[in-house]
């Protein structure tokens, strides 16, 4: 029986900040643990319906792209992680609430850009080439077409914005001029390594990336540090390479399924106007979108 969790109630340990899906909670000075709860989001507004399952399957998920793409496997960059049980640090009665879904990490200092990277045209930045032919000022060659795959991957971060407001898209200089010229180059080095080694590795597995963003921060050293949830449907667009066409808008393994079907819900009659309260779930679209979560988890980790 899957153990659903929409909010973590932890008593043992003081709470940090509930995000759109984790629930942070300080571990002495120097860790935290997060919660991957079962919430979901869309359009910036957190559903009061949650996903069964959607937690453990976003811990176990990031835990696999840590170990294949940190020091443990590829060595791209340094991982967060502490290596410690994230049972060990909550009492026994809290137990139900952390195991599966938690990850017990270092404490860092975040740096307030997402890192994005993108190897095809999809979604916002394919709304975006088709006004200006670039995206986040980055220039891209005529002719492409929704879902068209990219001759590179390029960086194109977002300045974060507080849990129910919408990042903002911000070109690599305006990146640079907020957190120092030789970091964000750092960063965007490391994302777009990052990118390309787990897009190779999900070809494998028949699945394309689309894009991604990821997430750093600076320990007390000034080591730079890939942290939060990593490649997971709630922060990539994941394509079944079977199903993929240029020109269309290719099925996904991420929560497009939803956002869908919050394009045509209405509520007290009216379409959604995509701010609180959001509409509530129908059981079909809470079981659809749990089943793509778990076909991405899947398809990725077996036989890896």
């Amino acid at each position: 029986m899957i153990n659903v969790l929409h909010t973590s109630h932890l008593t043992s340990l003081p709470l940090l900040a509930r995000g759109k899906v984790r629930d942070n909670y300080a571990v002495g000075s120097d860790r935290i643990l997060m919660v991957a709860t079962d919430r979901i989001s869309a359009f910036d507004v957190i559903m009061a319906d949650p996903i069964p399952g959607k937690g453990e399957l976003l811990t176990t998920l990031s835990l696999f792209w840590f170990d294949k793409l940190g020091p443990k496997g590829a060595n791209l960059c340094p991982v967060h992680l502490s290596g410690e049980d994230p049972l060990s640090v909550v009492s026994p009665a809290e137990h139900a609430q952390v195991r599966g879904r938690s990850m017990l990490v270092k404490r860092l200092q975040p740096i307030p850009v997402e890192a994005v990277v993108r190897g095809y045209l999809a979604g916002s930045a394919w709304k975006e080439y088709q006004q200006s032919q670039s995206v986040c000022g980055v220039p891209l060659p005529p002719g492409l077409r929704n879902a068209s795959r990219l001759p590179m991957p390029i960086f194109t971060p977002a300045a974060k914005a507080a849990v129910g407001e919408h990042d903002e898209n911000i070109t690599f200089d305006e990146m640079a001029a907020r957190i120092g010229g030789d970091l964000a180059e750092r960063i965007r080095d490391i994302s777009i390594r990052l990118y390309q080694a787990a897009s190779a590795y999900a070809a494998t597995k028949g699945i394309l990336i689309a894009d991604t963003k990821f997430e750093f921060g600076l320990d007390a050293n000034g080591t730079l540090t890939l942290m939060d949830e990593v490649l997971t449907p709630d922060s990539s667009r994941y394509w079944p390479a079977e199903s993929y066409a240029e020109g269309t808008n290719p099925p996904s393994y991420d929560k497009q399924y939803l956002r869908d079907w919050l394009e045509t819900a209405r509520v007290d009659g009216r379409p959604w106007n995509k701010t609180p309260p959001a509409p509530r779930l129908p059981q079909d679209v809470i079981a659809q979108t749990a089943a793509r979560y778990r076909e991405a988890l899947a398809r990725l980790a077996a036989f890896s």
